[in-house]
C-alpha cells in the first residue's frame, strides 16, 4: 500500500526553491554583505555553517578577500577580521547571538525572521522571509541565501536556476532511494555542500550518511564502499573516482547539474526515504527549529 499524497511542509519548500533563487538574485541588498577587500569570518551552526563553508570559498576564489567559515561555537580568539557575517534561519540560536554579543567586529546577519533578536544584534541584517520555512529542516532557506551571496560576487546563476527546475522535476532513481549508506563528495565550495547533503539524509530519514572532499575519500572512507551503497559526487568527479568507487560494486552517482541544483535532488530523496520508513520529514527526531540553550 503506497503512502497517502499530502505534501508535506518540507516537499512544498524543496519545490519553492527555483523561484527563491530568481528573488534572491533580483534583490542583492546594496551594502549590507561584505564588501570586496574586506578580511571575513562567516559563522552558523548547522545547514548555516555548511553554507558558510561554500561562500567562504566561493568569495576567495571570486577575490573579494580573506574569508573563513567556522561553527559559531568554533570562533578562535585574538583573530583580526574586518566583519562577522552570521547566517541564522531563526534568529534565535544561542552560540551565534552569544559571538555577536562579544565581538567587537562590524556585523552583518542573514536570516528569516525579522521579529528576532538578531535584530538587535548584528549591526547590520538582511531579511530573507520569503525563504523562511515551517519545516523543522532547513533547504530553501539555505540554498536561497546562497544564491544571494552568490550573486553579490557577480556569478550569473542563469543556469543554476535551470538546473534547479530539473532537480525539483526529475523522477528519483530507485537506487537513491533504497541504498543502504550514502558518502557525499565535494571538491571547492561543493565541499560545504556535501556536508549539507549528508546531513539532510541524518534529519529528514535518519540514514546512514557520510560527507568527504572528493580527493580525501581515497584516503580511508572508500573502504566503507559496497554493493547497495551510493558514493554521490556534487560537481565534477577528480579524474578515476568513479571507476574506483564502481570496483567496489558501489553506485557511483554524479551529474552535470550546478552542485547547489544537486543538493536539491539530495533533499528529495531524503524526503522519499523517510516517507519509506514511516517518518515524517517535517518534524525530524530529537530536533527543533532553533537550538537555544538554557544558561
Amino acid at each position: 500500500m503506497g503512502r497517502q499524497v499530502v505534501t508535506t511542509h518540507t516537499e512544498a519548500e524543496i519545490a519553492s526553491q527555483p523561484s527563491c533563487w530568481r528573488r534572491a538574485v533580483a534583490d542583492v541588498p546594496a551594502g549590507a554583505l561584505p564588501r570586496q577587500g574586506e578580511r571575513v569570518a562567516v559563522v552558523g551552526c548547522g545547514t548555516s555553517w555548511f553554507i558558510a563553508m561554500a561562500y567562504a570559498t566561493l568569495r576567495e576564489r571570486a577575490g573579494h578577500g580573506e574569508t573563513d567559515a567556522f561553527a559559531a561555537s568554533e570562533v578562535p580568539d585574538g583573530r583580526h577580521y574586518d566583519r562577522v557575517l552570521a547566517l541564522t534561519r531563526s534568529g534565535t540560536t544561542t552560540e551565534v547571538l552569544e559571538l555577536l554579543s562579544r565581538t567587537t567586529t562590524k556585523t552583518t546577519a542573514i536570516t528569516a525572521d525579522p521579529n528576532t533578536p538578531i535584530m538587535t544584534a548584528a549591526d547590520e541584517v538582511v531579511v530573507l522571509d520569503y525563504a523562511d520555512e515551517q519545516s523543522v529542516v532547513q533547504t530553501r532557506f539555505a540554498t536561497t541565501q546562497l544564491a544571494m551571496l552568490r550573486a553579490s560576487l557577480g556569478e550569473d546563476l542563469t543556469q543554476a536556476i535551470a538546473d534547479a527546475e530539473e532537480a525539483v522535476a526529475a523522477p528519483l532513481p530507485d537506487a537513491l532511494v533504497q541504498a543502504e549508506q550514502f558518502s557525499f563528495l565535494g571538491t571547492g565550495w561543493s565541499v560545504g555542500l556535501a556536508q549539507e547533503a549528508a546531513l539532510k539524509m541524518r534529519e529528514a530519514s535518519r540514514s546512514w550518511t557520510e560527507a568527504y572532499p572528493a580527493m580525501e575519500y581515497r584516503h580511508g572512507p572508500i573502504s566503507i564502499a559496497a554493493p547497495g551503497r551510493v558514493t554521490w559526487m556534487l560537481g565534477a568527479a577528480p579524474g578515476g573516482l568513479r571507476a574506483q568507487v564502481e570496483e567496489t560494486g558501489a553506485t557511483f552517482f554524479e551529474t552535470s547539474l550546478d552542485p547547489m541544483a544537486e543538493l536539491i535532488r539530495a533533499q528529495r530523496v531524503a524526503v522519499a526515504r523517510a516517507f519509506a520508513q514511516g517518518l515524517n520529514p517535517d518534524e525530524p527526531m530529537h530536533l527543533t527549529r532553533s537550538v537555544i540553550l538554557s544558561s
